[in-house]
């Protein structure tokens, strides 16, 4: 016995042509049957041996833990007893438990007998890492899903091996290599089994407020409540854009009358939810459900206009705490005491629920039913829970870790927030041999960048000193400032207090009185024996340390002139200093002198004219006409 992924949830107890419509309605929210359910996959490459050689497609089992942005090696093994899994394998007294330094184990079983859940529980009790599930027949891949609610047991959220199913061909192949004693080694890889396009991740939930359908609803609220935190965190750093759904489907025109319906159904008939506890009779109703659904969507819509719509996660975990079935507390004086708590405008969530009585679309749960068909590569949402991650529907086991981890995958790579990088998450494989990329011990810089999926090489960028190169065999410093970080990679070298860098902003290039490449070696260069410098008849030379000194012989009389490399005479120099020190004295002299005649000359000019100017004021002046237009009087 085995469920496919196209069952849907229970139904309530209905007239057998309602139940069919129903059904149809739940499933596709229209009136004919034509959904699509898209099975979401991982490859699975053969190593070995060199006849299967190759990538194959394989279905994700909707349980486990799928290694999401990651790839598992192992080696096929195919049981010689309990070959479908269905009993345990102590009682067959087999054991698949890895010994140290050996390759984890894929156990290959046959499909049929019991549940996919089932035969992965056993397999993870005997020891295996994964399980291939071979069909056994010719068909397309389907979907291992989990099993109806009346064979549940508590195995299934324990479950935390990878699973997959291959196709009847495929599992014949690797049967019989493995029968004919080859090593069959096997690579899965769940890498690109979600889309990781940019740097933020969009991801849905489909879930519901009922908490009497069980397990199922157990195990919602209960991720709900223990992904909290990082969905939280996730959603006010902008890393993910998280949007909350719920599925309803509408009661035909024919029924909408009919107590079902009625008990069901809101808006006459438009918008549908089970009977929580699958009697009429007692309790709460379906449209109760649906009520609550629509508050849970509206909650999320206010919140989101204050720009809080991580808001939702605490909205959602206090109400199944404060406002359960089970206390007769579902209902809307409790959830509006939840929202209060919450600084939400419980006035606005009213007039976003609108009239459940109105006979007409409420636009909300409109778009609710509209979201659950299939979009581009998702398929139509028909089970309850569902994440969809980058419109890719996630299989696997609702668990914190697991969906973390798959919404890890979800980012581009060497965009992950830090959560993502945690060992509890993923390994980091830059510790390692510094992933065999580039790497600067002196200074401690490295291209290894670790990603969720596993590492890449690329020059890094330190102290706003960005590195180029290929990340691999080498990175350079360039640009202003990359003489601070670690000399930019060239030479440098102290002796006796001095030190001499080849770092320029261009390149390393040896410093002046050295030679070499700039970057291994900078050897001194001895000007004294290369004749570069000091070569006067009278000079003398000692090589220095990246420079020289030079001197004069002769007994001390000589002095050596390093810009016109020459030695002179002592006495010359002083005489040639004194007699340019009597120029300059003399030729100041003779400016004073010239500027005093100047002064002179000027003021003289100045107080004839002021005395001019005065008596003529009084009395003309032999050679001074009248002035027209003034009066002098003199009054005694």
């Amino acid at each position: 016995m085995e469920l496919r992924s196209t069952t849907p949830p229970p139904m309530p107890r209905l007239p057998l042509l309602a139940w069919a419509v129903l059904l149809c309605g739940l499933c596709f929210c229209c009136c004919c049957c034509e959904g699509r359910f898209v099975v979401e996959k991982n490859s699975l490459k053969v190593t070995a041996p060199d006849a299967l050689k190759d990538t194959y497609e394989c279905a994700i089992g909707n349980f486990g833990v799928p290694q999401y942005g990651g790839t598992m090696v192992g080696v096929v093994a195919y049981p010689k007893a309990n070959q479908k899994a269905c009993k345990s394998f102590d009682e067959f007294d087999i054991s698949y438990k890895a010994k140290p330094g050996s390759f984890p184990t894929f156990l290959l079983v046959d499909r049929g007998d019991c549940f996919f859940t089932k035969k992965a529980w056993n397999a993870q009790n005997a020891g295996v890492a994964a399980i291939l599930v071979a069909d056994d027949k010719d068909e397309p891949l389907i979907t291992m899903d989990t099993p109806e609610e009346s064979g549940r047991v508590d195995y299934l959220e324990n479950i935390t091996i990878a699973s997959a199913l291959i196709t009847k061909s495929l599992g014949d192949r690797l049967r019989k290599a493995v029968d004919k004693g080859e090593m069959v080694n096997v690579n899965l890889d769940w890498r690109e089994s979600l889309p990781h396009p940019d740097e933020r991740v969009e991801y849905e939930f489909w879930t519901n407020s009922n908490d009497e359908c069980g397990p199922k609803c157990d195990s919602q609220i209960d991720f709900v409540k223990s992904f909290k935190g990082p969905a939280q965190i996730l959603e006010k750093k902008g890393y993910t854009q998280f949007t909350p759904h719920y599925i309803t489907w509408y009661c035909p025109e024919s029924f909408t009358l009919s107590k079902q319906c009625k008990s069901q159904c809101i808006n006459h008939g438009r918008y549908c939810a089970p009977d929580p506890e699958q009697d009429f009779s007692k309790g709460y109703d379906g449209k109760d459900v649906v009520v609550q659904n629509l508050r849970q969507v509206c909650v999320y819509k206010v919140a989101k206009e204050n720009e809080k719509p991580w808001l939702w996660w605490d909205y959602v975990t206090d109400f199944a705490i404060r406002c359960p079935m089970k206390k007769n507390k579902y209902t809307k004086e409790c959830a509006d005491g939840v929202i209060k708590s919450l600084g939400l405008d419980h006035k606005a969530v009213d007039k976003c629920i609108g009239d459940p009585d109105a006979d007409k679309e409420n636009p909300v749960l409109k778009a609710e039913q509209d979201a659950q068909i299939g979009k581009g590569a998702r398929g139509d949402v028909t089970i309850l829970p569902t994440l969809v991650i980058n419109n890719r529907q996630y299989r696997g086991k609702l668990d914190k870790g697991a969906v973390l981890k798959a919404l890890c995958a979800g980012f581009k790579e060497t965009t992950e927030p830090a959560v993502c990088l945690t060992e509890d998450i993923q390994t980091n494989e830059c510790l390692e041999n510094n992933g065999g990329c580039w790497h600067d011990k002196a200074a401690n810089i490295s291209a290894c960048k670790d990603t969720f999926r596993g590492r890449v090489c690329e020059c890094p960028i330190v102290k706003g000193v960005k590195f180029v190169g290929d990340g691999y065999t080498h990175c350079e410093a360039s640009g202003s400032g990359r003489c601070e970080i670690n000399n930019g990679g060239c030479w440098k070298e102290t002796r006796n207090g001095l030190t001499y860098s080849a770092c320029t902003d261009g390149g390393c290039k040896c410093p002046d009185g050295f030679k070499g490449d700039g970057v291994h070696k900078c050897e001194d260069v001895d000007e004294c024996k290369e004749k570069t410098a000091c070569q006067c008849k009278e000079c003398k030379c000692k090589n220095t340390w990246g420079s020289y000194e030079c001197g004069c012989g002769g007994g001390g009389g000589l002095l050596y002139m390093k810009e016109h490399d020459t030695c002179i005479s002592k006495e010359a120099t002083a005489q040639v200093g004194w007699n340019f020190l009597w120029v300059v004295f003399f030729g100041l002299a003779a400016a004073g002198i010239v500027a005093y005649e100047v002064y002179k000359y000027r003021i003289r000019s100045y107080m004839d004219s002021e005395i001019r100017a005065i008596m003529a004021q009084y009395m003309p002046l032999d050679n001074q006409g009248e002035i027209h237009g003034h009066s002098h009087h003199i009054e005694l």
